[in-house]
């Protein structure tokens, strides 16, 4: 049997659920830190102990939590449809929960990359980075994350994989930022699009557009079983 493809973008509020903090719900962490010194080019250059130090805590953090429901449902949607993730989260809790075709847009906090040669990547998994951690060629190792006003070197494929979406989802974004809300406006017209939030989201397009006011735990679930009874 051939399976449909179900593309699934999400964002802060499926990790949210598993106790990761994010920077735009109350009580999170841009009340703490001001962006632009922790997630800019700039903000490394001017003070990267600073920098190193709030990832060291985010993956710190992020070993202690586990994948949620949400999590699990879309690793389970793979027995009947062909999943895709494209995530905006650089956490591994789709890995871990067992999702097999994931895209990061933004990074991966367990990774880290060469200064000079973003192609060099290794896994540091929950390790700490510090200042005089190198790559080969001498020179500081930095987060595998893609800060504000860098590139984002993965929406090529993820335009890819959203143009061949038979069913798109959104799962826990607000689709307030870009380049990733605009993938979209990919998705070909024919496929119903499924919005997964407690929140208001707003979208405009021609698609069916079926709306679940629902945190992903119980969301993605719901959406699942609609998906396959209707099949």
């Amino acid at each position: 049997m051939i399976k449909r493809k179900l593309v699934v973008l999400t964002g802060a509020g499926i990790s949210a659920e598993s106790g990761l903090r994010t920077f735009r719900d109350m009580g999170g962490l841009w009340e703490e830190y001001d962006i632009m010194e922790v997630a800019s080019y700039e903000g490394w250059l001017e003070n990267p102990e600073l920098v190193l130090k709030f990832y060291n805590d985010r993956r710190r953090q992020l070993k202690d939590v586990e994948p949620n429901a949400g999590h699990r449902a879309l690793a389970e949607a793979e027995k009947y449809f062909d999943v895709h993730i494209i995530t905006q989260n650089v956490d591994n809790l789709h890995e871990r929960a067992g999702s097999t075709k994931i895209l990061h847009l933004h990074g991966e906090l367990t990774k880290v990359e060469s200064t000079v040669d973003s192609s060099y990547i290794q896994d540091i998994g929950y390790s700490d980075l510090k200042l005089g951690d190198k790559c080969p060629e001498g020179t500081q190792l930095r987060p595998h994350i893609v800060w504000f006003g860098e590139a984002v070197p993965a929406m090529t494929s993820a335009i890819q994989i959203a143009r061949q979406a038979e069913i798109f989802a959104v799962v826990g974004t607000s689709l307030n930022v870009y380049p990733a809300a605009g993938l979209l406006g990919y998705a070909p017209s024919s496929s119903p699009i499924f919005l997964i939030d407690p929140n208001d989201v707003g979208v405009q397009l021609r698609n069916k557009i079926h709306f679940i006011k629902e945190n992903a735990s119980v969301g993605v679930p719901k959406m699942l079983d609609m998906l396959i009874k209707s099949t």
